[in-house]
């Protein structure tokens, strides 16, 4: 295949599309998939149960398809699912889930993840997620969709981080954080809501002034958490355009299993 570099190792049993390219000394390992249009970088290496989607570009020197940094592996035939269309850039390290949890890390659609990103064991990454350079999540992390995650962000083992947040450089995650915050710091704390961000995604006026009313409800009123969540339904059942946005941030408050950044 021209395609493929003569200086790439590619086990006989990897399946991969007639369109795919695979650069200089990659090397891909039996078990591996890869979708048309995939672009592979040179020094790449792919192993593991490992199946990636179409159209992604993976730049020299990533690290897919890794036994778990978890001493509780004993070699185990886990997963990691990459979506389409991401971009992973040099020295990323996504390693395959554990049966301690799933058994699969998973990586949706759409993701931009920047250089020397580590995704651990048993992490879910939904879609449209935006990771910049050196940010690291620890073992069974959940990241829900166009989360971003600025350079240098660490995320403690179980956390969940909810969709449309904005996470400053250099921010230590330990609680989970809700749906639309914005966080930074070390201690981490809440700066109000990515409205920014939700303009840009086409939510309206109306929208995002309800969910800065929701925002004053969890972190401004002073109630508890179990308060907040009662508060918060009341909003949710009254207001028509904006109903499927507060049930997101109730329903996540609902799941939380680490407490929240407050």
């Amino acid at each position: 295949m021209a395609n493929i570099h003569p200086t790439a190792l590619i086990d006989p049993q990897a399946e991969l599309d007639s369109s795919v390219t695979v650069g200089a000394y990659s090397v891909i390992g039996p078990n591996v998939r890869i979708g048309a249009g995939t672009k592979i970088g040179p020094h790449v290496v792919i192993e593991g149960h490992t199946t990636i989607g179409c159209d992604n570009n993976i730049f020299q020197f990533a690290s897919l398809g890794g036994m778990p940094q978890d001493k509780k592996y004993a070699g185990e035939p886990t997963r990691l699912e990459i979506g389409d269309r991401n971009t992973i850039r040099e020295f990323c390290t996504l390693n395959t889930g554990s049966v301690q949890d799933q058994g699969v890390t998973s990586m949706g659609s759409d993701n931009w993840i920047m250089a020397y990103v580590h995704i651990a064991h048993d992490c879910v990454v939904g879609s449209n997620t935006i990771f910049a350079n050196s940010t690291t999540l620890g073992g069974h992390v959940h990241v829900h969709d166009w989360a971003i995650l600025g350079g240098g962000t660490l995320v403690h083992q179980f956390c969940q981080v909810g969709a449309h947040v904005m996470v400053g450089g250099g921010t230590i995650l330990t609680q989970d954080l809700p749906p639309y915050v914005m966080a930074s710091g070390r201690p981490v704390a809440p700066h109000g809501i990515n409205s920014e961000g939700l303009r840009r995604r086409g939510f309206s006026p109306e929208q995002i002034a309800d969910l800065r009313n929701a925002y004053k409800i969890l972190y401004r009123s002073g109630l508890s958490l179990e308060e907040a969540k009662a508060e918060l339904a009341k909003q949710e059942s009254g207001t028509e355009h904006s109903a499927g946005h507060i049930n997101l941030m109730r329903t996540f408050l609902d799941g939380v299993t680490r407490g929240i950044v407050r």
